[in-house]
């Protein structure tokens, strides 16, 4: 429940962070900037914050990470209220340390969550229903922060987030956890941890294939939620509460999607669906870029949203699924690593690009990217499958003579 609320309070600031980068230098580009200053860091930082995770205890990590983040909320909130036009800066030197803190905080909560959770099988159920938490805070808290911006200004806003700290810390020293398995001593090296982990990742094809995928994606497609403003106010003709609409159906569609992933049975083939709603991703994609009507667009967009969640919330899971415990905290913080580089340098390259060719333009392109790297992985999944049945066959033989 505590993190629920913080999310929908994360979710308010992210949107109302957009819409002041835009609305104040009226550049696409800054746009890019603003996402790039909070994700790129923790890129940096993350795989030092997954061997942290390895090595410490991962519910004190975490406890940790929430106290500073709501120090750094607290400061973000003073700039807006004392530097007003003179913002950007400071909002993203700021996203720059959210974006340090987070580099620690992924890679311990995403190995909490499956020490929290008893049995492996149960994993990519409870995976989705959290993802279904996180969506549908991004459905309420995009909405709440247009209508906030609108009616009380952004100060509001980033205050609100602050506040939203509280109940998941409060939560989180409430929380009563298994006993952790113990952790091995640190004596190796950093290099030598990350070796170990990079070599686990290149011999466990199935970890490396969506690690790939994931990169690419969050490359050339997933950026496309950084036009979000330009599309609101210049496509649409819309305010600060049409840009919480936008959001808060991305964040609908995206819900629906985790719904639907949590409702999957037990062995079912996560590669195969996240293959076909990627395919999904992209025609929502490709029809939301050439739609003027307001209504419409958000009908595509929240299907192409639906498709999206798979990206993030299937490939988490395989990863989860595959990596033993020793090995968790320095691979997730690889994928993490991975996600959270890619796509702050995709959205540079997006609001770069779409200042040339127009943001429908832009948006069209990457619909289409996602339909050819769905194809690509769908044809490397059936390679894999022959080389499997062809590894059985093999096998047989000595023993049937």
């Amino acid at each position: 429940m505590g993190q629920s609320v913080s999310l929908l309070g994360t979710w308010m600031q992210k949107t109302a962070v957009s819409w002041v980068v835009y609305s104040l230098t009226q550049s696409k580009f800054m746009l890019g900037v603003s996402v790039f200053a909070t994700l790129f860091p923790t890129a940096l930082v993350s795989l030092y914050g997954g061997i942290v995770a390895d090595r410490y205890n991962r519910y004190k990590i975490l406890l940790s990470t929430q106290v500073v983040s709501l120090l750094q909320a607290v400061l973000l909130t003073l700039a807006i209220v004392f530097f007003k036009q003179h913002v950007v800066w400071e909002i993203i030197v700021l996203g720059a340390v959210l974006g340090v803190i987070n580099g620690f905080d992924m890679p311990a909560r995403q190995s909490l969550v499956r020490e929290l959770v008893g049995r492996k099988e149960d994993l990519p159920n409870a995976l989705a229903l959290n993802s279904s938490m996180v969506n549908l805070s991004k459905l309420i808290g995009p909405a709440i922060a247009g209508f906030i911006l609108e009616r009380f200004g952004d100060a509001i806003c980033f205050g609100i987030n602050a506040i939203s700290f509280i109940p998941v810390i409060l939560s989180l020293l409430l929380m009563k956890l298994p006993k952790p398995e113990p952790k091995p001593k640190a004596d190796k090296n950093l290099k030598y941890e990350f070796l170990e982990a990079f070599v686990y990742i290149k011999n466990t094809p199935v970890v490396s294939s969506v690690i790939i995928f994931v990169g690419i994606m969050g490359l050339l497609v997933l950026p496309f939620s950084t036009l979000t403003p330009v599309f609101a106010k210049d496509i649409f003709n819309g305010s600060a509460f049409t840009l919480g609409i936008i959001d808060g159906v991305i964040g609908f569609g995206a819900f629906l999607g985790a719904l639907f992933l949590a409702s999957l049975r037990q062995g079912s083939n996560l590669s195969k669906v996240l293959a076909i709603n990627t395919l999904v991703f992209g025609i929502g994609l490709i029809l939301f870029s050439q739609i003027t009507v307001l209504s419409l667009a958000l009908l595509f967009i929240a299907i192409g949203s639906f498709g999206m969640m798979s990206v993030r919330t299937i490939s988490n899971t395989i990863v989860q699924i595959h990596v033993p415990n020793q090995f968790r905290g320095r691979v997730i913080s690889i994928y993490l690593m991975v996600l959270t580089a890619t796509i702050p340098i995709g959205s540079l390259i997006v609001g770069a690009v779409s200042h040339y060719i127009g943001v429908e333009t832009t948006v069209l392109i990457e619909g289409f990217l996602a339909l050819i790297v769905a194809i690509f992985y769908v044809r490397y999944l059936k390679n894999e499958k022959l080389k499997d049945e062809g590894q059985s066959l093999l096998e047989q033989q000595p023993q049937e003579a």
